[in-house]
C-alpha cells in the first residue's frame, strides 16, 4: 500500500500567532516561505530518480576511468546537506564498524572507498540503474521522508533490493537535499 501525507503544520502555527497579535520572528518567517513553497511528492520522486542517476553516474565514471573522487563530492555536494552545513544523519547499507556518516568525508568513503576501512566504495561497482518503490512519503511543509525499497541493478542485471528512509529539506537554493539517509539489507531468518 503506498501512502502520501502532508501535514499543514506550519501554516497553521503562523496563522495562529498572527491572530493572537505576535510579531513574527525569523522561524515565523521562515515557516512562511517554507508554506509559500512546500515540498511535493513529484519533487521527492525527482530528486530521488537524480540520487540514483548520480550513483550510475558514479560507478560509470569509475570503470571509464575517469576522476571518481570528482563525481562522488559532486554527487554528496548535490544531494546531501552537508555542504549546506546542515546536520545530516546517514547510515549507510554497507557499513558496521563506522555505521554513521555524519560529515562529508565519511560520506565519501563510503561511496568510493578507503584503504584500511570496511569502505570498499559503494558507489563505484559499477550500478546500471537504482528502481525505487516508495511505501510512502510524509510532507510537513519544508520536509518529506520517504520510505520503501530501492533496487540497485548490477552488470549483469542481477537487482540487489535495499530497504530505505530518507528526509529531505530545501537548501539556500531551494533545491531538495537529504538529511537524513538509512539504508540496511532486508531481514533474512537464515
Amino acid at each position: 500500500m503506498k501512502k502520501f501525507v502532508t501535514i499543514p503544520l506550519l501554516g497553521a502555527a503562523a496563522v495562529a500567532l498572527a491572530a493572537c497579535g505576535e510579531t513574527a520572528t525569523t522561524t515565523e518567517a521562515a515557516s512562511t516561505e517554507a508554506t509559500a513553497n512546500p515540498i511535493t511528492a513529484e519533487e521527492v520522486a525527482a530528486a530521488q530518480q537524480a540520487w540514483g542517476e548520480g550513483i550510475v553516474n558514479i560507478g560509470k565514471v569509475s570503470t571509464d576511468g575517469g576522476d571518481v573522487k570528482q563525481a562522488a563530492t559532486d554527487h554528496i555536494n548535490t544531494f546531501y546537506a552537508y555542504e549546506d552545513g546542515k546536520e545530516v544523519l546517514f547510515k549507510p547499507t554497507l557499513a558496521a564498524e563506522d555505521q554513521f556518516r555524519g560529515n562529508f568525508d565519511e560520506a565519501l568513503s563510503y561511496f568510493i572507498g578507503t584503504e584500511g576501512t570496511e569502505d570498499g566504495g559503494f558507489a563505484i561497482k559499477p550500478w546500471t540503474n537504482v528502481r525505487w518503490e516508495n511505501e510512502g512519503t510524509i510532507i510537513d511543509s519544508d520536509s518529506a521522508l520517504a520510505m520503501g525499497n530501492y533496487y540497485f541493478t548490477d552488470t549483469d542485471g542481477n537487482d540487489t533490493k535495499v530497504e530505505y528512509t530518507f528526509g529531505y529539506t530545501r537548501n539556500a537554493d531551494g533545491d531538495l537535499v537529504i538529511d537524513l539517509h538509512h539504508s540496511s539489507v532486508p531481514f533474512s531468518a537464515e
